[in-house]
């Protein structure tokens, strides 16, 4: 496997990731470097600051700091050679150089049946009744189990409720009246009066027909299909 060397401008200790304001590229790329040296690769790292005669010593750094000093830092060496300066390289670089299989190139698991349950919870978020038929008759031609549509169904009701809960919240705070703001130190605020008072605000069911509720004869009409 190959090695990867990286040359860290000066730092204040082996990874940077110390102090109150840490820097987030470095946090990502000590991340990065413990994910590698877990699958067995080869990554050292010299700081500036604390193994100078590391940058002095090798070859390709002390000549390409000669050039543009100190803009290149940090250099990364791979197998001798500068392969990139002046940022970290991304867990993908890394990946490819040192050969390993990324973290994002894990087997798939998106399937037929997985397929049906993320249909199934789109058709519950989109109220699209032919959407629900079509998709459930499927699911269970592909031998996906009623608790696992359940569960689909109950995640995106879940997903579905919480913005229609936020929109009704925030219509109830623009309803509400105006609070008195005018009134003298120690003056008691007068009374609500009955008519002020808002009616609670509530999701009714769509009548058959209408443009959210298609129509008994309609959904009737041929064989159960996703629109």
């Amino acid at each position: 496997m190959k090695t990867i060397q990286v040359f860290d401008p000066a730092l204040c200790c082996s990874t940077g990731v110390c102090g109150v304001e840490v820097d987030q590229a470095l946090v990502g790329f000590a991340a990065d470097v413990g994910w590698a040296q877990g699958q067995g690769a080869k990554i050292e790292r010299f700081n500036l600051a604390q193994q100078p005669m590391a940058f002095a010593e090798n070859p390709a750094v002390n000549g390409a700091l000669e050039r543009a000093w100190p803009d290149l830092l940090p250099l990364i060496v791979l197998d001798g050679r500068v392969a990139m300066s002046g940022r970290y390289p991304t867990r993908d670089e890394s990946a490819q150089w040192l050969g390993l299989a990324n973290a994002t190139d894990a087997p798939s698991i998106f399937n037929a049946q997985v397929a049906e349950l993320v249909a199934i919870g789109a058709a519950i978020a989109a109220n699209c009744e032919p959407c629900l038929e079509f998709h459930h008759a499927k699911a269970k031609e592909l031998g996906v189990s009623a608790a696992d549509m359940r569960r689909a169904v109950d995640v995106a009701q879940k997903v579905k409720e919480a913005p229609a809960r936020a929109m009704l919240q925030l219509a109830q705070r623009r309803l509400e009246p105006a609070s008195v703001t005018s009134k003298p130190a120690g003056a008691k605020a007068a009374p609500a009066q009955a008519d002020a008072k808002l009616p609670t605000i509530a999701v009714a069911s769509a009548p058959a027909g209408s443009c959210c509720r298609p129509a008994p004869a309609a959904a009737a009409k041929g064989a159960p299909r996703c629109c």
